[in-house]
């Protein structure tokens, strides 16, 4: 896949999309949270919705555009580094359970649909149990795979995107 495979009406779509939310200081604040690699959560969640819109446009599946880019930049909203230990090792089970904090965050900022609420909850499968419902959710869920993939294995995954996830966030 190249750049080409998101037209113009849907990078505006992402910008928009992505915008609205990035207008949130909690969204914002992910900047802060080092997610894979040197990804911030943020920046992987941006890539997650970018690279979700991507597969959708080169394949030509038709889905709800809007809920796969609100809940792809949502669907790591815990607003905690899981990388921090603790006397009480809250986050030792991070992959199982974050979902569900995520979840509870962005139901308690924003108004989602049952197709946000669905690709945050089901982002992990298989690692948790519950397949995704929708077409959507499955989507940002291989999207993620793919994402942490890229975050893990390669330094500055996203320079390529770099000015388009700059232009969303606002800087």
């Amino acid at each position: 896949m190249n750049y080409t495979d998101v037209n113009a009406e849907n990078i505006r779509l992402f910008l928009d999309t992505v915008s609205a939310l990035c207008e949130n200081p909690k969204v914002r604040s992910m900047s802060e949270i080092l997610q894979h690699g040197d990804t911030s959560c943020l920046l992987h969640s941006l890539a997650v919705a970018y690279y979700s819109l991507r597969i959708v446009t080169r394949f030509g599946i038709a889905c709800d555009k809007r809920s796969l880019i609100r809940g792809a930049l949502l669907h790591d909203y815990f607003l905690y580094d899981w990388h921090i230990k603790s006397d009480r090792n809250e986050h030792k089970l991070h992959g199982f359970t974050h979902p569900g904090a995520a979840l509870r965050n962005a139901k308690r900022d924003f108004d989602l649909n049952d197709i946000e609420t669905d690709i945050i909850a089901r982002h992990m499968f298989p690692l948790t149990p519950r397949p995704p419902k929708y077409r959507e959710s499955l989507i940002v869920c291989l999207a993620d795979k793919y994402c942490a993939l890229l975050e893990v294995f390669r330094r500055h995954a996203y320079r390529r995107q770099q000015r388009l996830f700059r232009r969303a966030f606002g800087k």
